[in-house]
């Protein structure tokens, strides 16, 4: 079976999805850097590019937004037929000046803004209410033709008239009531966004999505998962509350963990990040992978190894390249890496063997909720495929350009240093009691400390001692050590 388990800091959250005994999703969340995917604004239209079929809009954020002709809906904001699906001219339906509802379907990523669309969706456990759409749709992970009729024929016959839903996986083992309360939940939230956004000036916020954690129990919970296990009690009660309100199913699965050890390793997990990270994954044969984060793509070589398999030199490569085809799709899930891939295969001279290989990539992938797409795997054993990006990547959430190396290389973030520093203190937690402790650290620590210094002082007061941080220059800037001066 498998478990969630979510570890809630005031300055982080970490969700982990278990299967057996492996980790196999890895979502990390802290409120100074959270996402926007998700959020609904009220935008302002500042320029519209007819040459590109898009327009540039104001949300409030740093950078301008982009709204591409594609993901353009019928909305009661711009003046058209409601039955068109897909405007041809952007231009000829915005104008500079004008309000109109968007929602983030795409992070901002370096020096692009988010990618917005006015196809406004709520998603909910079982379902996603399409608020500008007069249609049903159904998960395509939904097999069973008896189940896709049954779950059809109920969302038909409950819905409003004039409104879209999509069915979602989870539905399978929902019955009309549950449906139905659902769906009230959901018209009611959408007429919450209408009234707010008729209230306010663009650019404003007018929904924002949920925190990582309940936005996984919404989203990833299935009837494989026998627990939802919480470390932090005021959460463990944020979260009862809010699946009591919301998705009250749920609430028997909520368990609050409060054993002093970390609860990933108390389930025999190591979150290392440098391990998770880590540029070479070894196979089981003894062959190995190579995954390089790129600026515009991500490249993935398999390599033969120590392993030297049978006299033929064809089944050797066959067989590695079946195992990293596996470890490829755990990898990608694990890390969330999405946009283009390229994975360099070792090469196959049978078709049969490349088709069997790519077969297998689809294969692992079925557990993945994320959206792929693939090409056939090249004469030269290249193999290019999609994976549906909406959020960070670990990349980019535990590391940033290296000061040493301009951007050669990547360190971590010295967010990610303080927090480290944190969570080591609360590791030592009773055992620091009236003590003083000095922390060396790089000097370039002390903007980020100054910026959340409550958090070290929360610890103080929580487990009574007192920190003294010492800047030493001469330290790598991940580099810190503990000293303990005093009782």
């Amino acid at each position: 079976m498998e478990k969630l388990l979510i570890s809630y800091t005031p300055f982080e959250i970490r969700v982990g999805l278990i299967e057996g005994n492996q980790l196999v999703e890895f979502y990390v969340e802290r409120p100074s850097e959270k996402g926007l995917v998700g959020n609904i604004y009220k935008g302002k239209v500042v320029r519209v590019v007819p040459g590109i079929n898009s327009a540039f809009l104001d949300l409030g954020l740093p950078r301008t937004a982009f709204l591409f002709g594609d993901d353009i809906m019928p909305s009661a904001e711009v003046d058209w037929d409601k039955e068109s699906i897909v405007i041809t001219n952007l231009h000829e339906v915005l104008k500079e000046g004008q309000e109109i509802l968007v929602q983030v379907i795409k992070e901002p990523i370096g020096n692009k803004g988010a990618r917005v669309s006015t196809n406004l969706t709520l998603p909910g456990h079982y379902l996603v209410y399409l608020p500008y759409m007069n249609h049903v749709g159904i998960s395509r992970k939904i097999k069973d033709e008896k189940d896709r009729k049954r779950l059809k024929e109920i969302v038909e016959k409950i819905k409003p008239p004039n409104t879209g839903w999509i069915i979602r996986t989870a539905a399978v083992e929902a019955f009309q009531e549950d449906l139905k309360i659902e769906m009230e939940f959901l018209l009611c939230l959408w007429q919450e966004i209408k009234e707010k956004a008729e209230k306010v000036k663009a650019p404003a916020l007018i929904y924002e999505e949920l925190n990582i954690a309940l936005r996984a129990i919404r989203d990833i919970f299935n009837k494989q998962i026998s627990a939802i296990i919480v470390d932090n009690k005021e959460f463990y009660e944020d979260i009862k509350n809010f699946l009591e309100r919301f998705f009250p199913h749920l609430v028997p699965y909520v368990e609050l963990y409060e054993a002093p050890e970390d609860i990933f390793t108390a389930h025999g997990i190591q979150i290392d990040i440098k391990k998770i990270l880590s540029r070479k994954v070894w196979l089981k044969s003894g062959g190995f992978i190579v995954i390089e984060p790129c600026e515009a793509f991500t490249a993935i070589d398999v390599n033969t190894g120590r392993y030297t398999g049978t006299k033929e030199l064809e089944d050797t490569v066959f067989k590695i390249n079946l195992e990293a085809a596996e470890e490829i799709a755990y990898q990608l899930r694990l890390r969330n890496i999405g946009g283009l891939i390229i994975i360099d295969f070792i090469d196959m001279d049978n078709p049969e063997h490349q088709e069997l290989v790519l077969q297998t990539l689809k294969e692992a992938l079925k557990k993945d909720k994320a959206k792929h797409s693939f090409l056939p795997i090249s004469p030269f054993g290249i193999l290019q495929m999609t994976r549906e990006r909406k959020r960070e990547s670990l990349y980019q959430i535990f590391y940033e350009t290296c000061p040493y190396c301009y951007g050669e290389a990547k360190i971590k973030s010295k967010r990610t240093i303080y927090y480290e520093i944190l969570r080591r203190l609360m590791k030592m937690g009773s055992h620091i009691k009236n003590k003083k402790i000095e922390i060396e650290i790089h000097p370039d620590l002390s903007e980020i400390i100054g910026e959340e210094i409550y958090y070290l002082e929360d610890l103080e007061k929580k487990y009574n001692f007192t920190a003294i941080l010492k800047p030493n220059k001469e330290f790598h800037i991940s580099e810190y050590k503990f000293h303990i001066l005093s009782e």
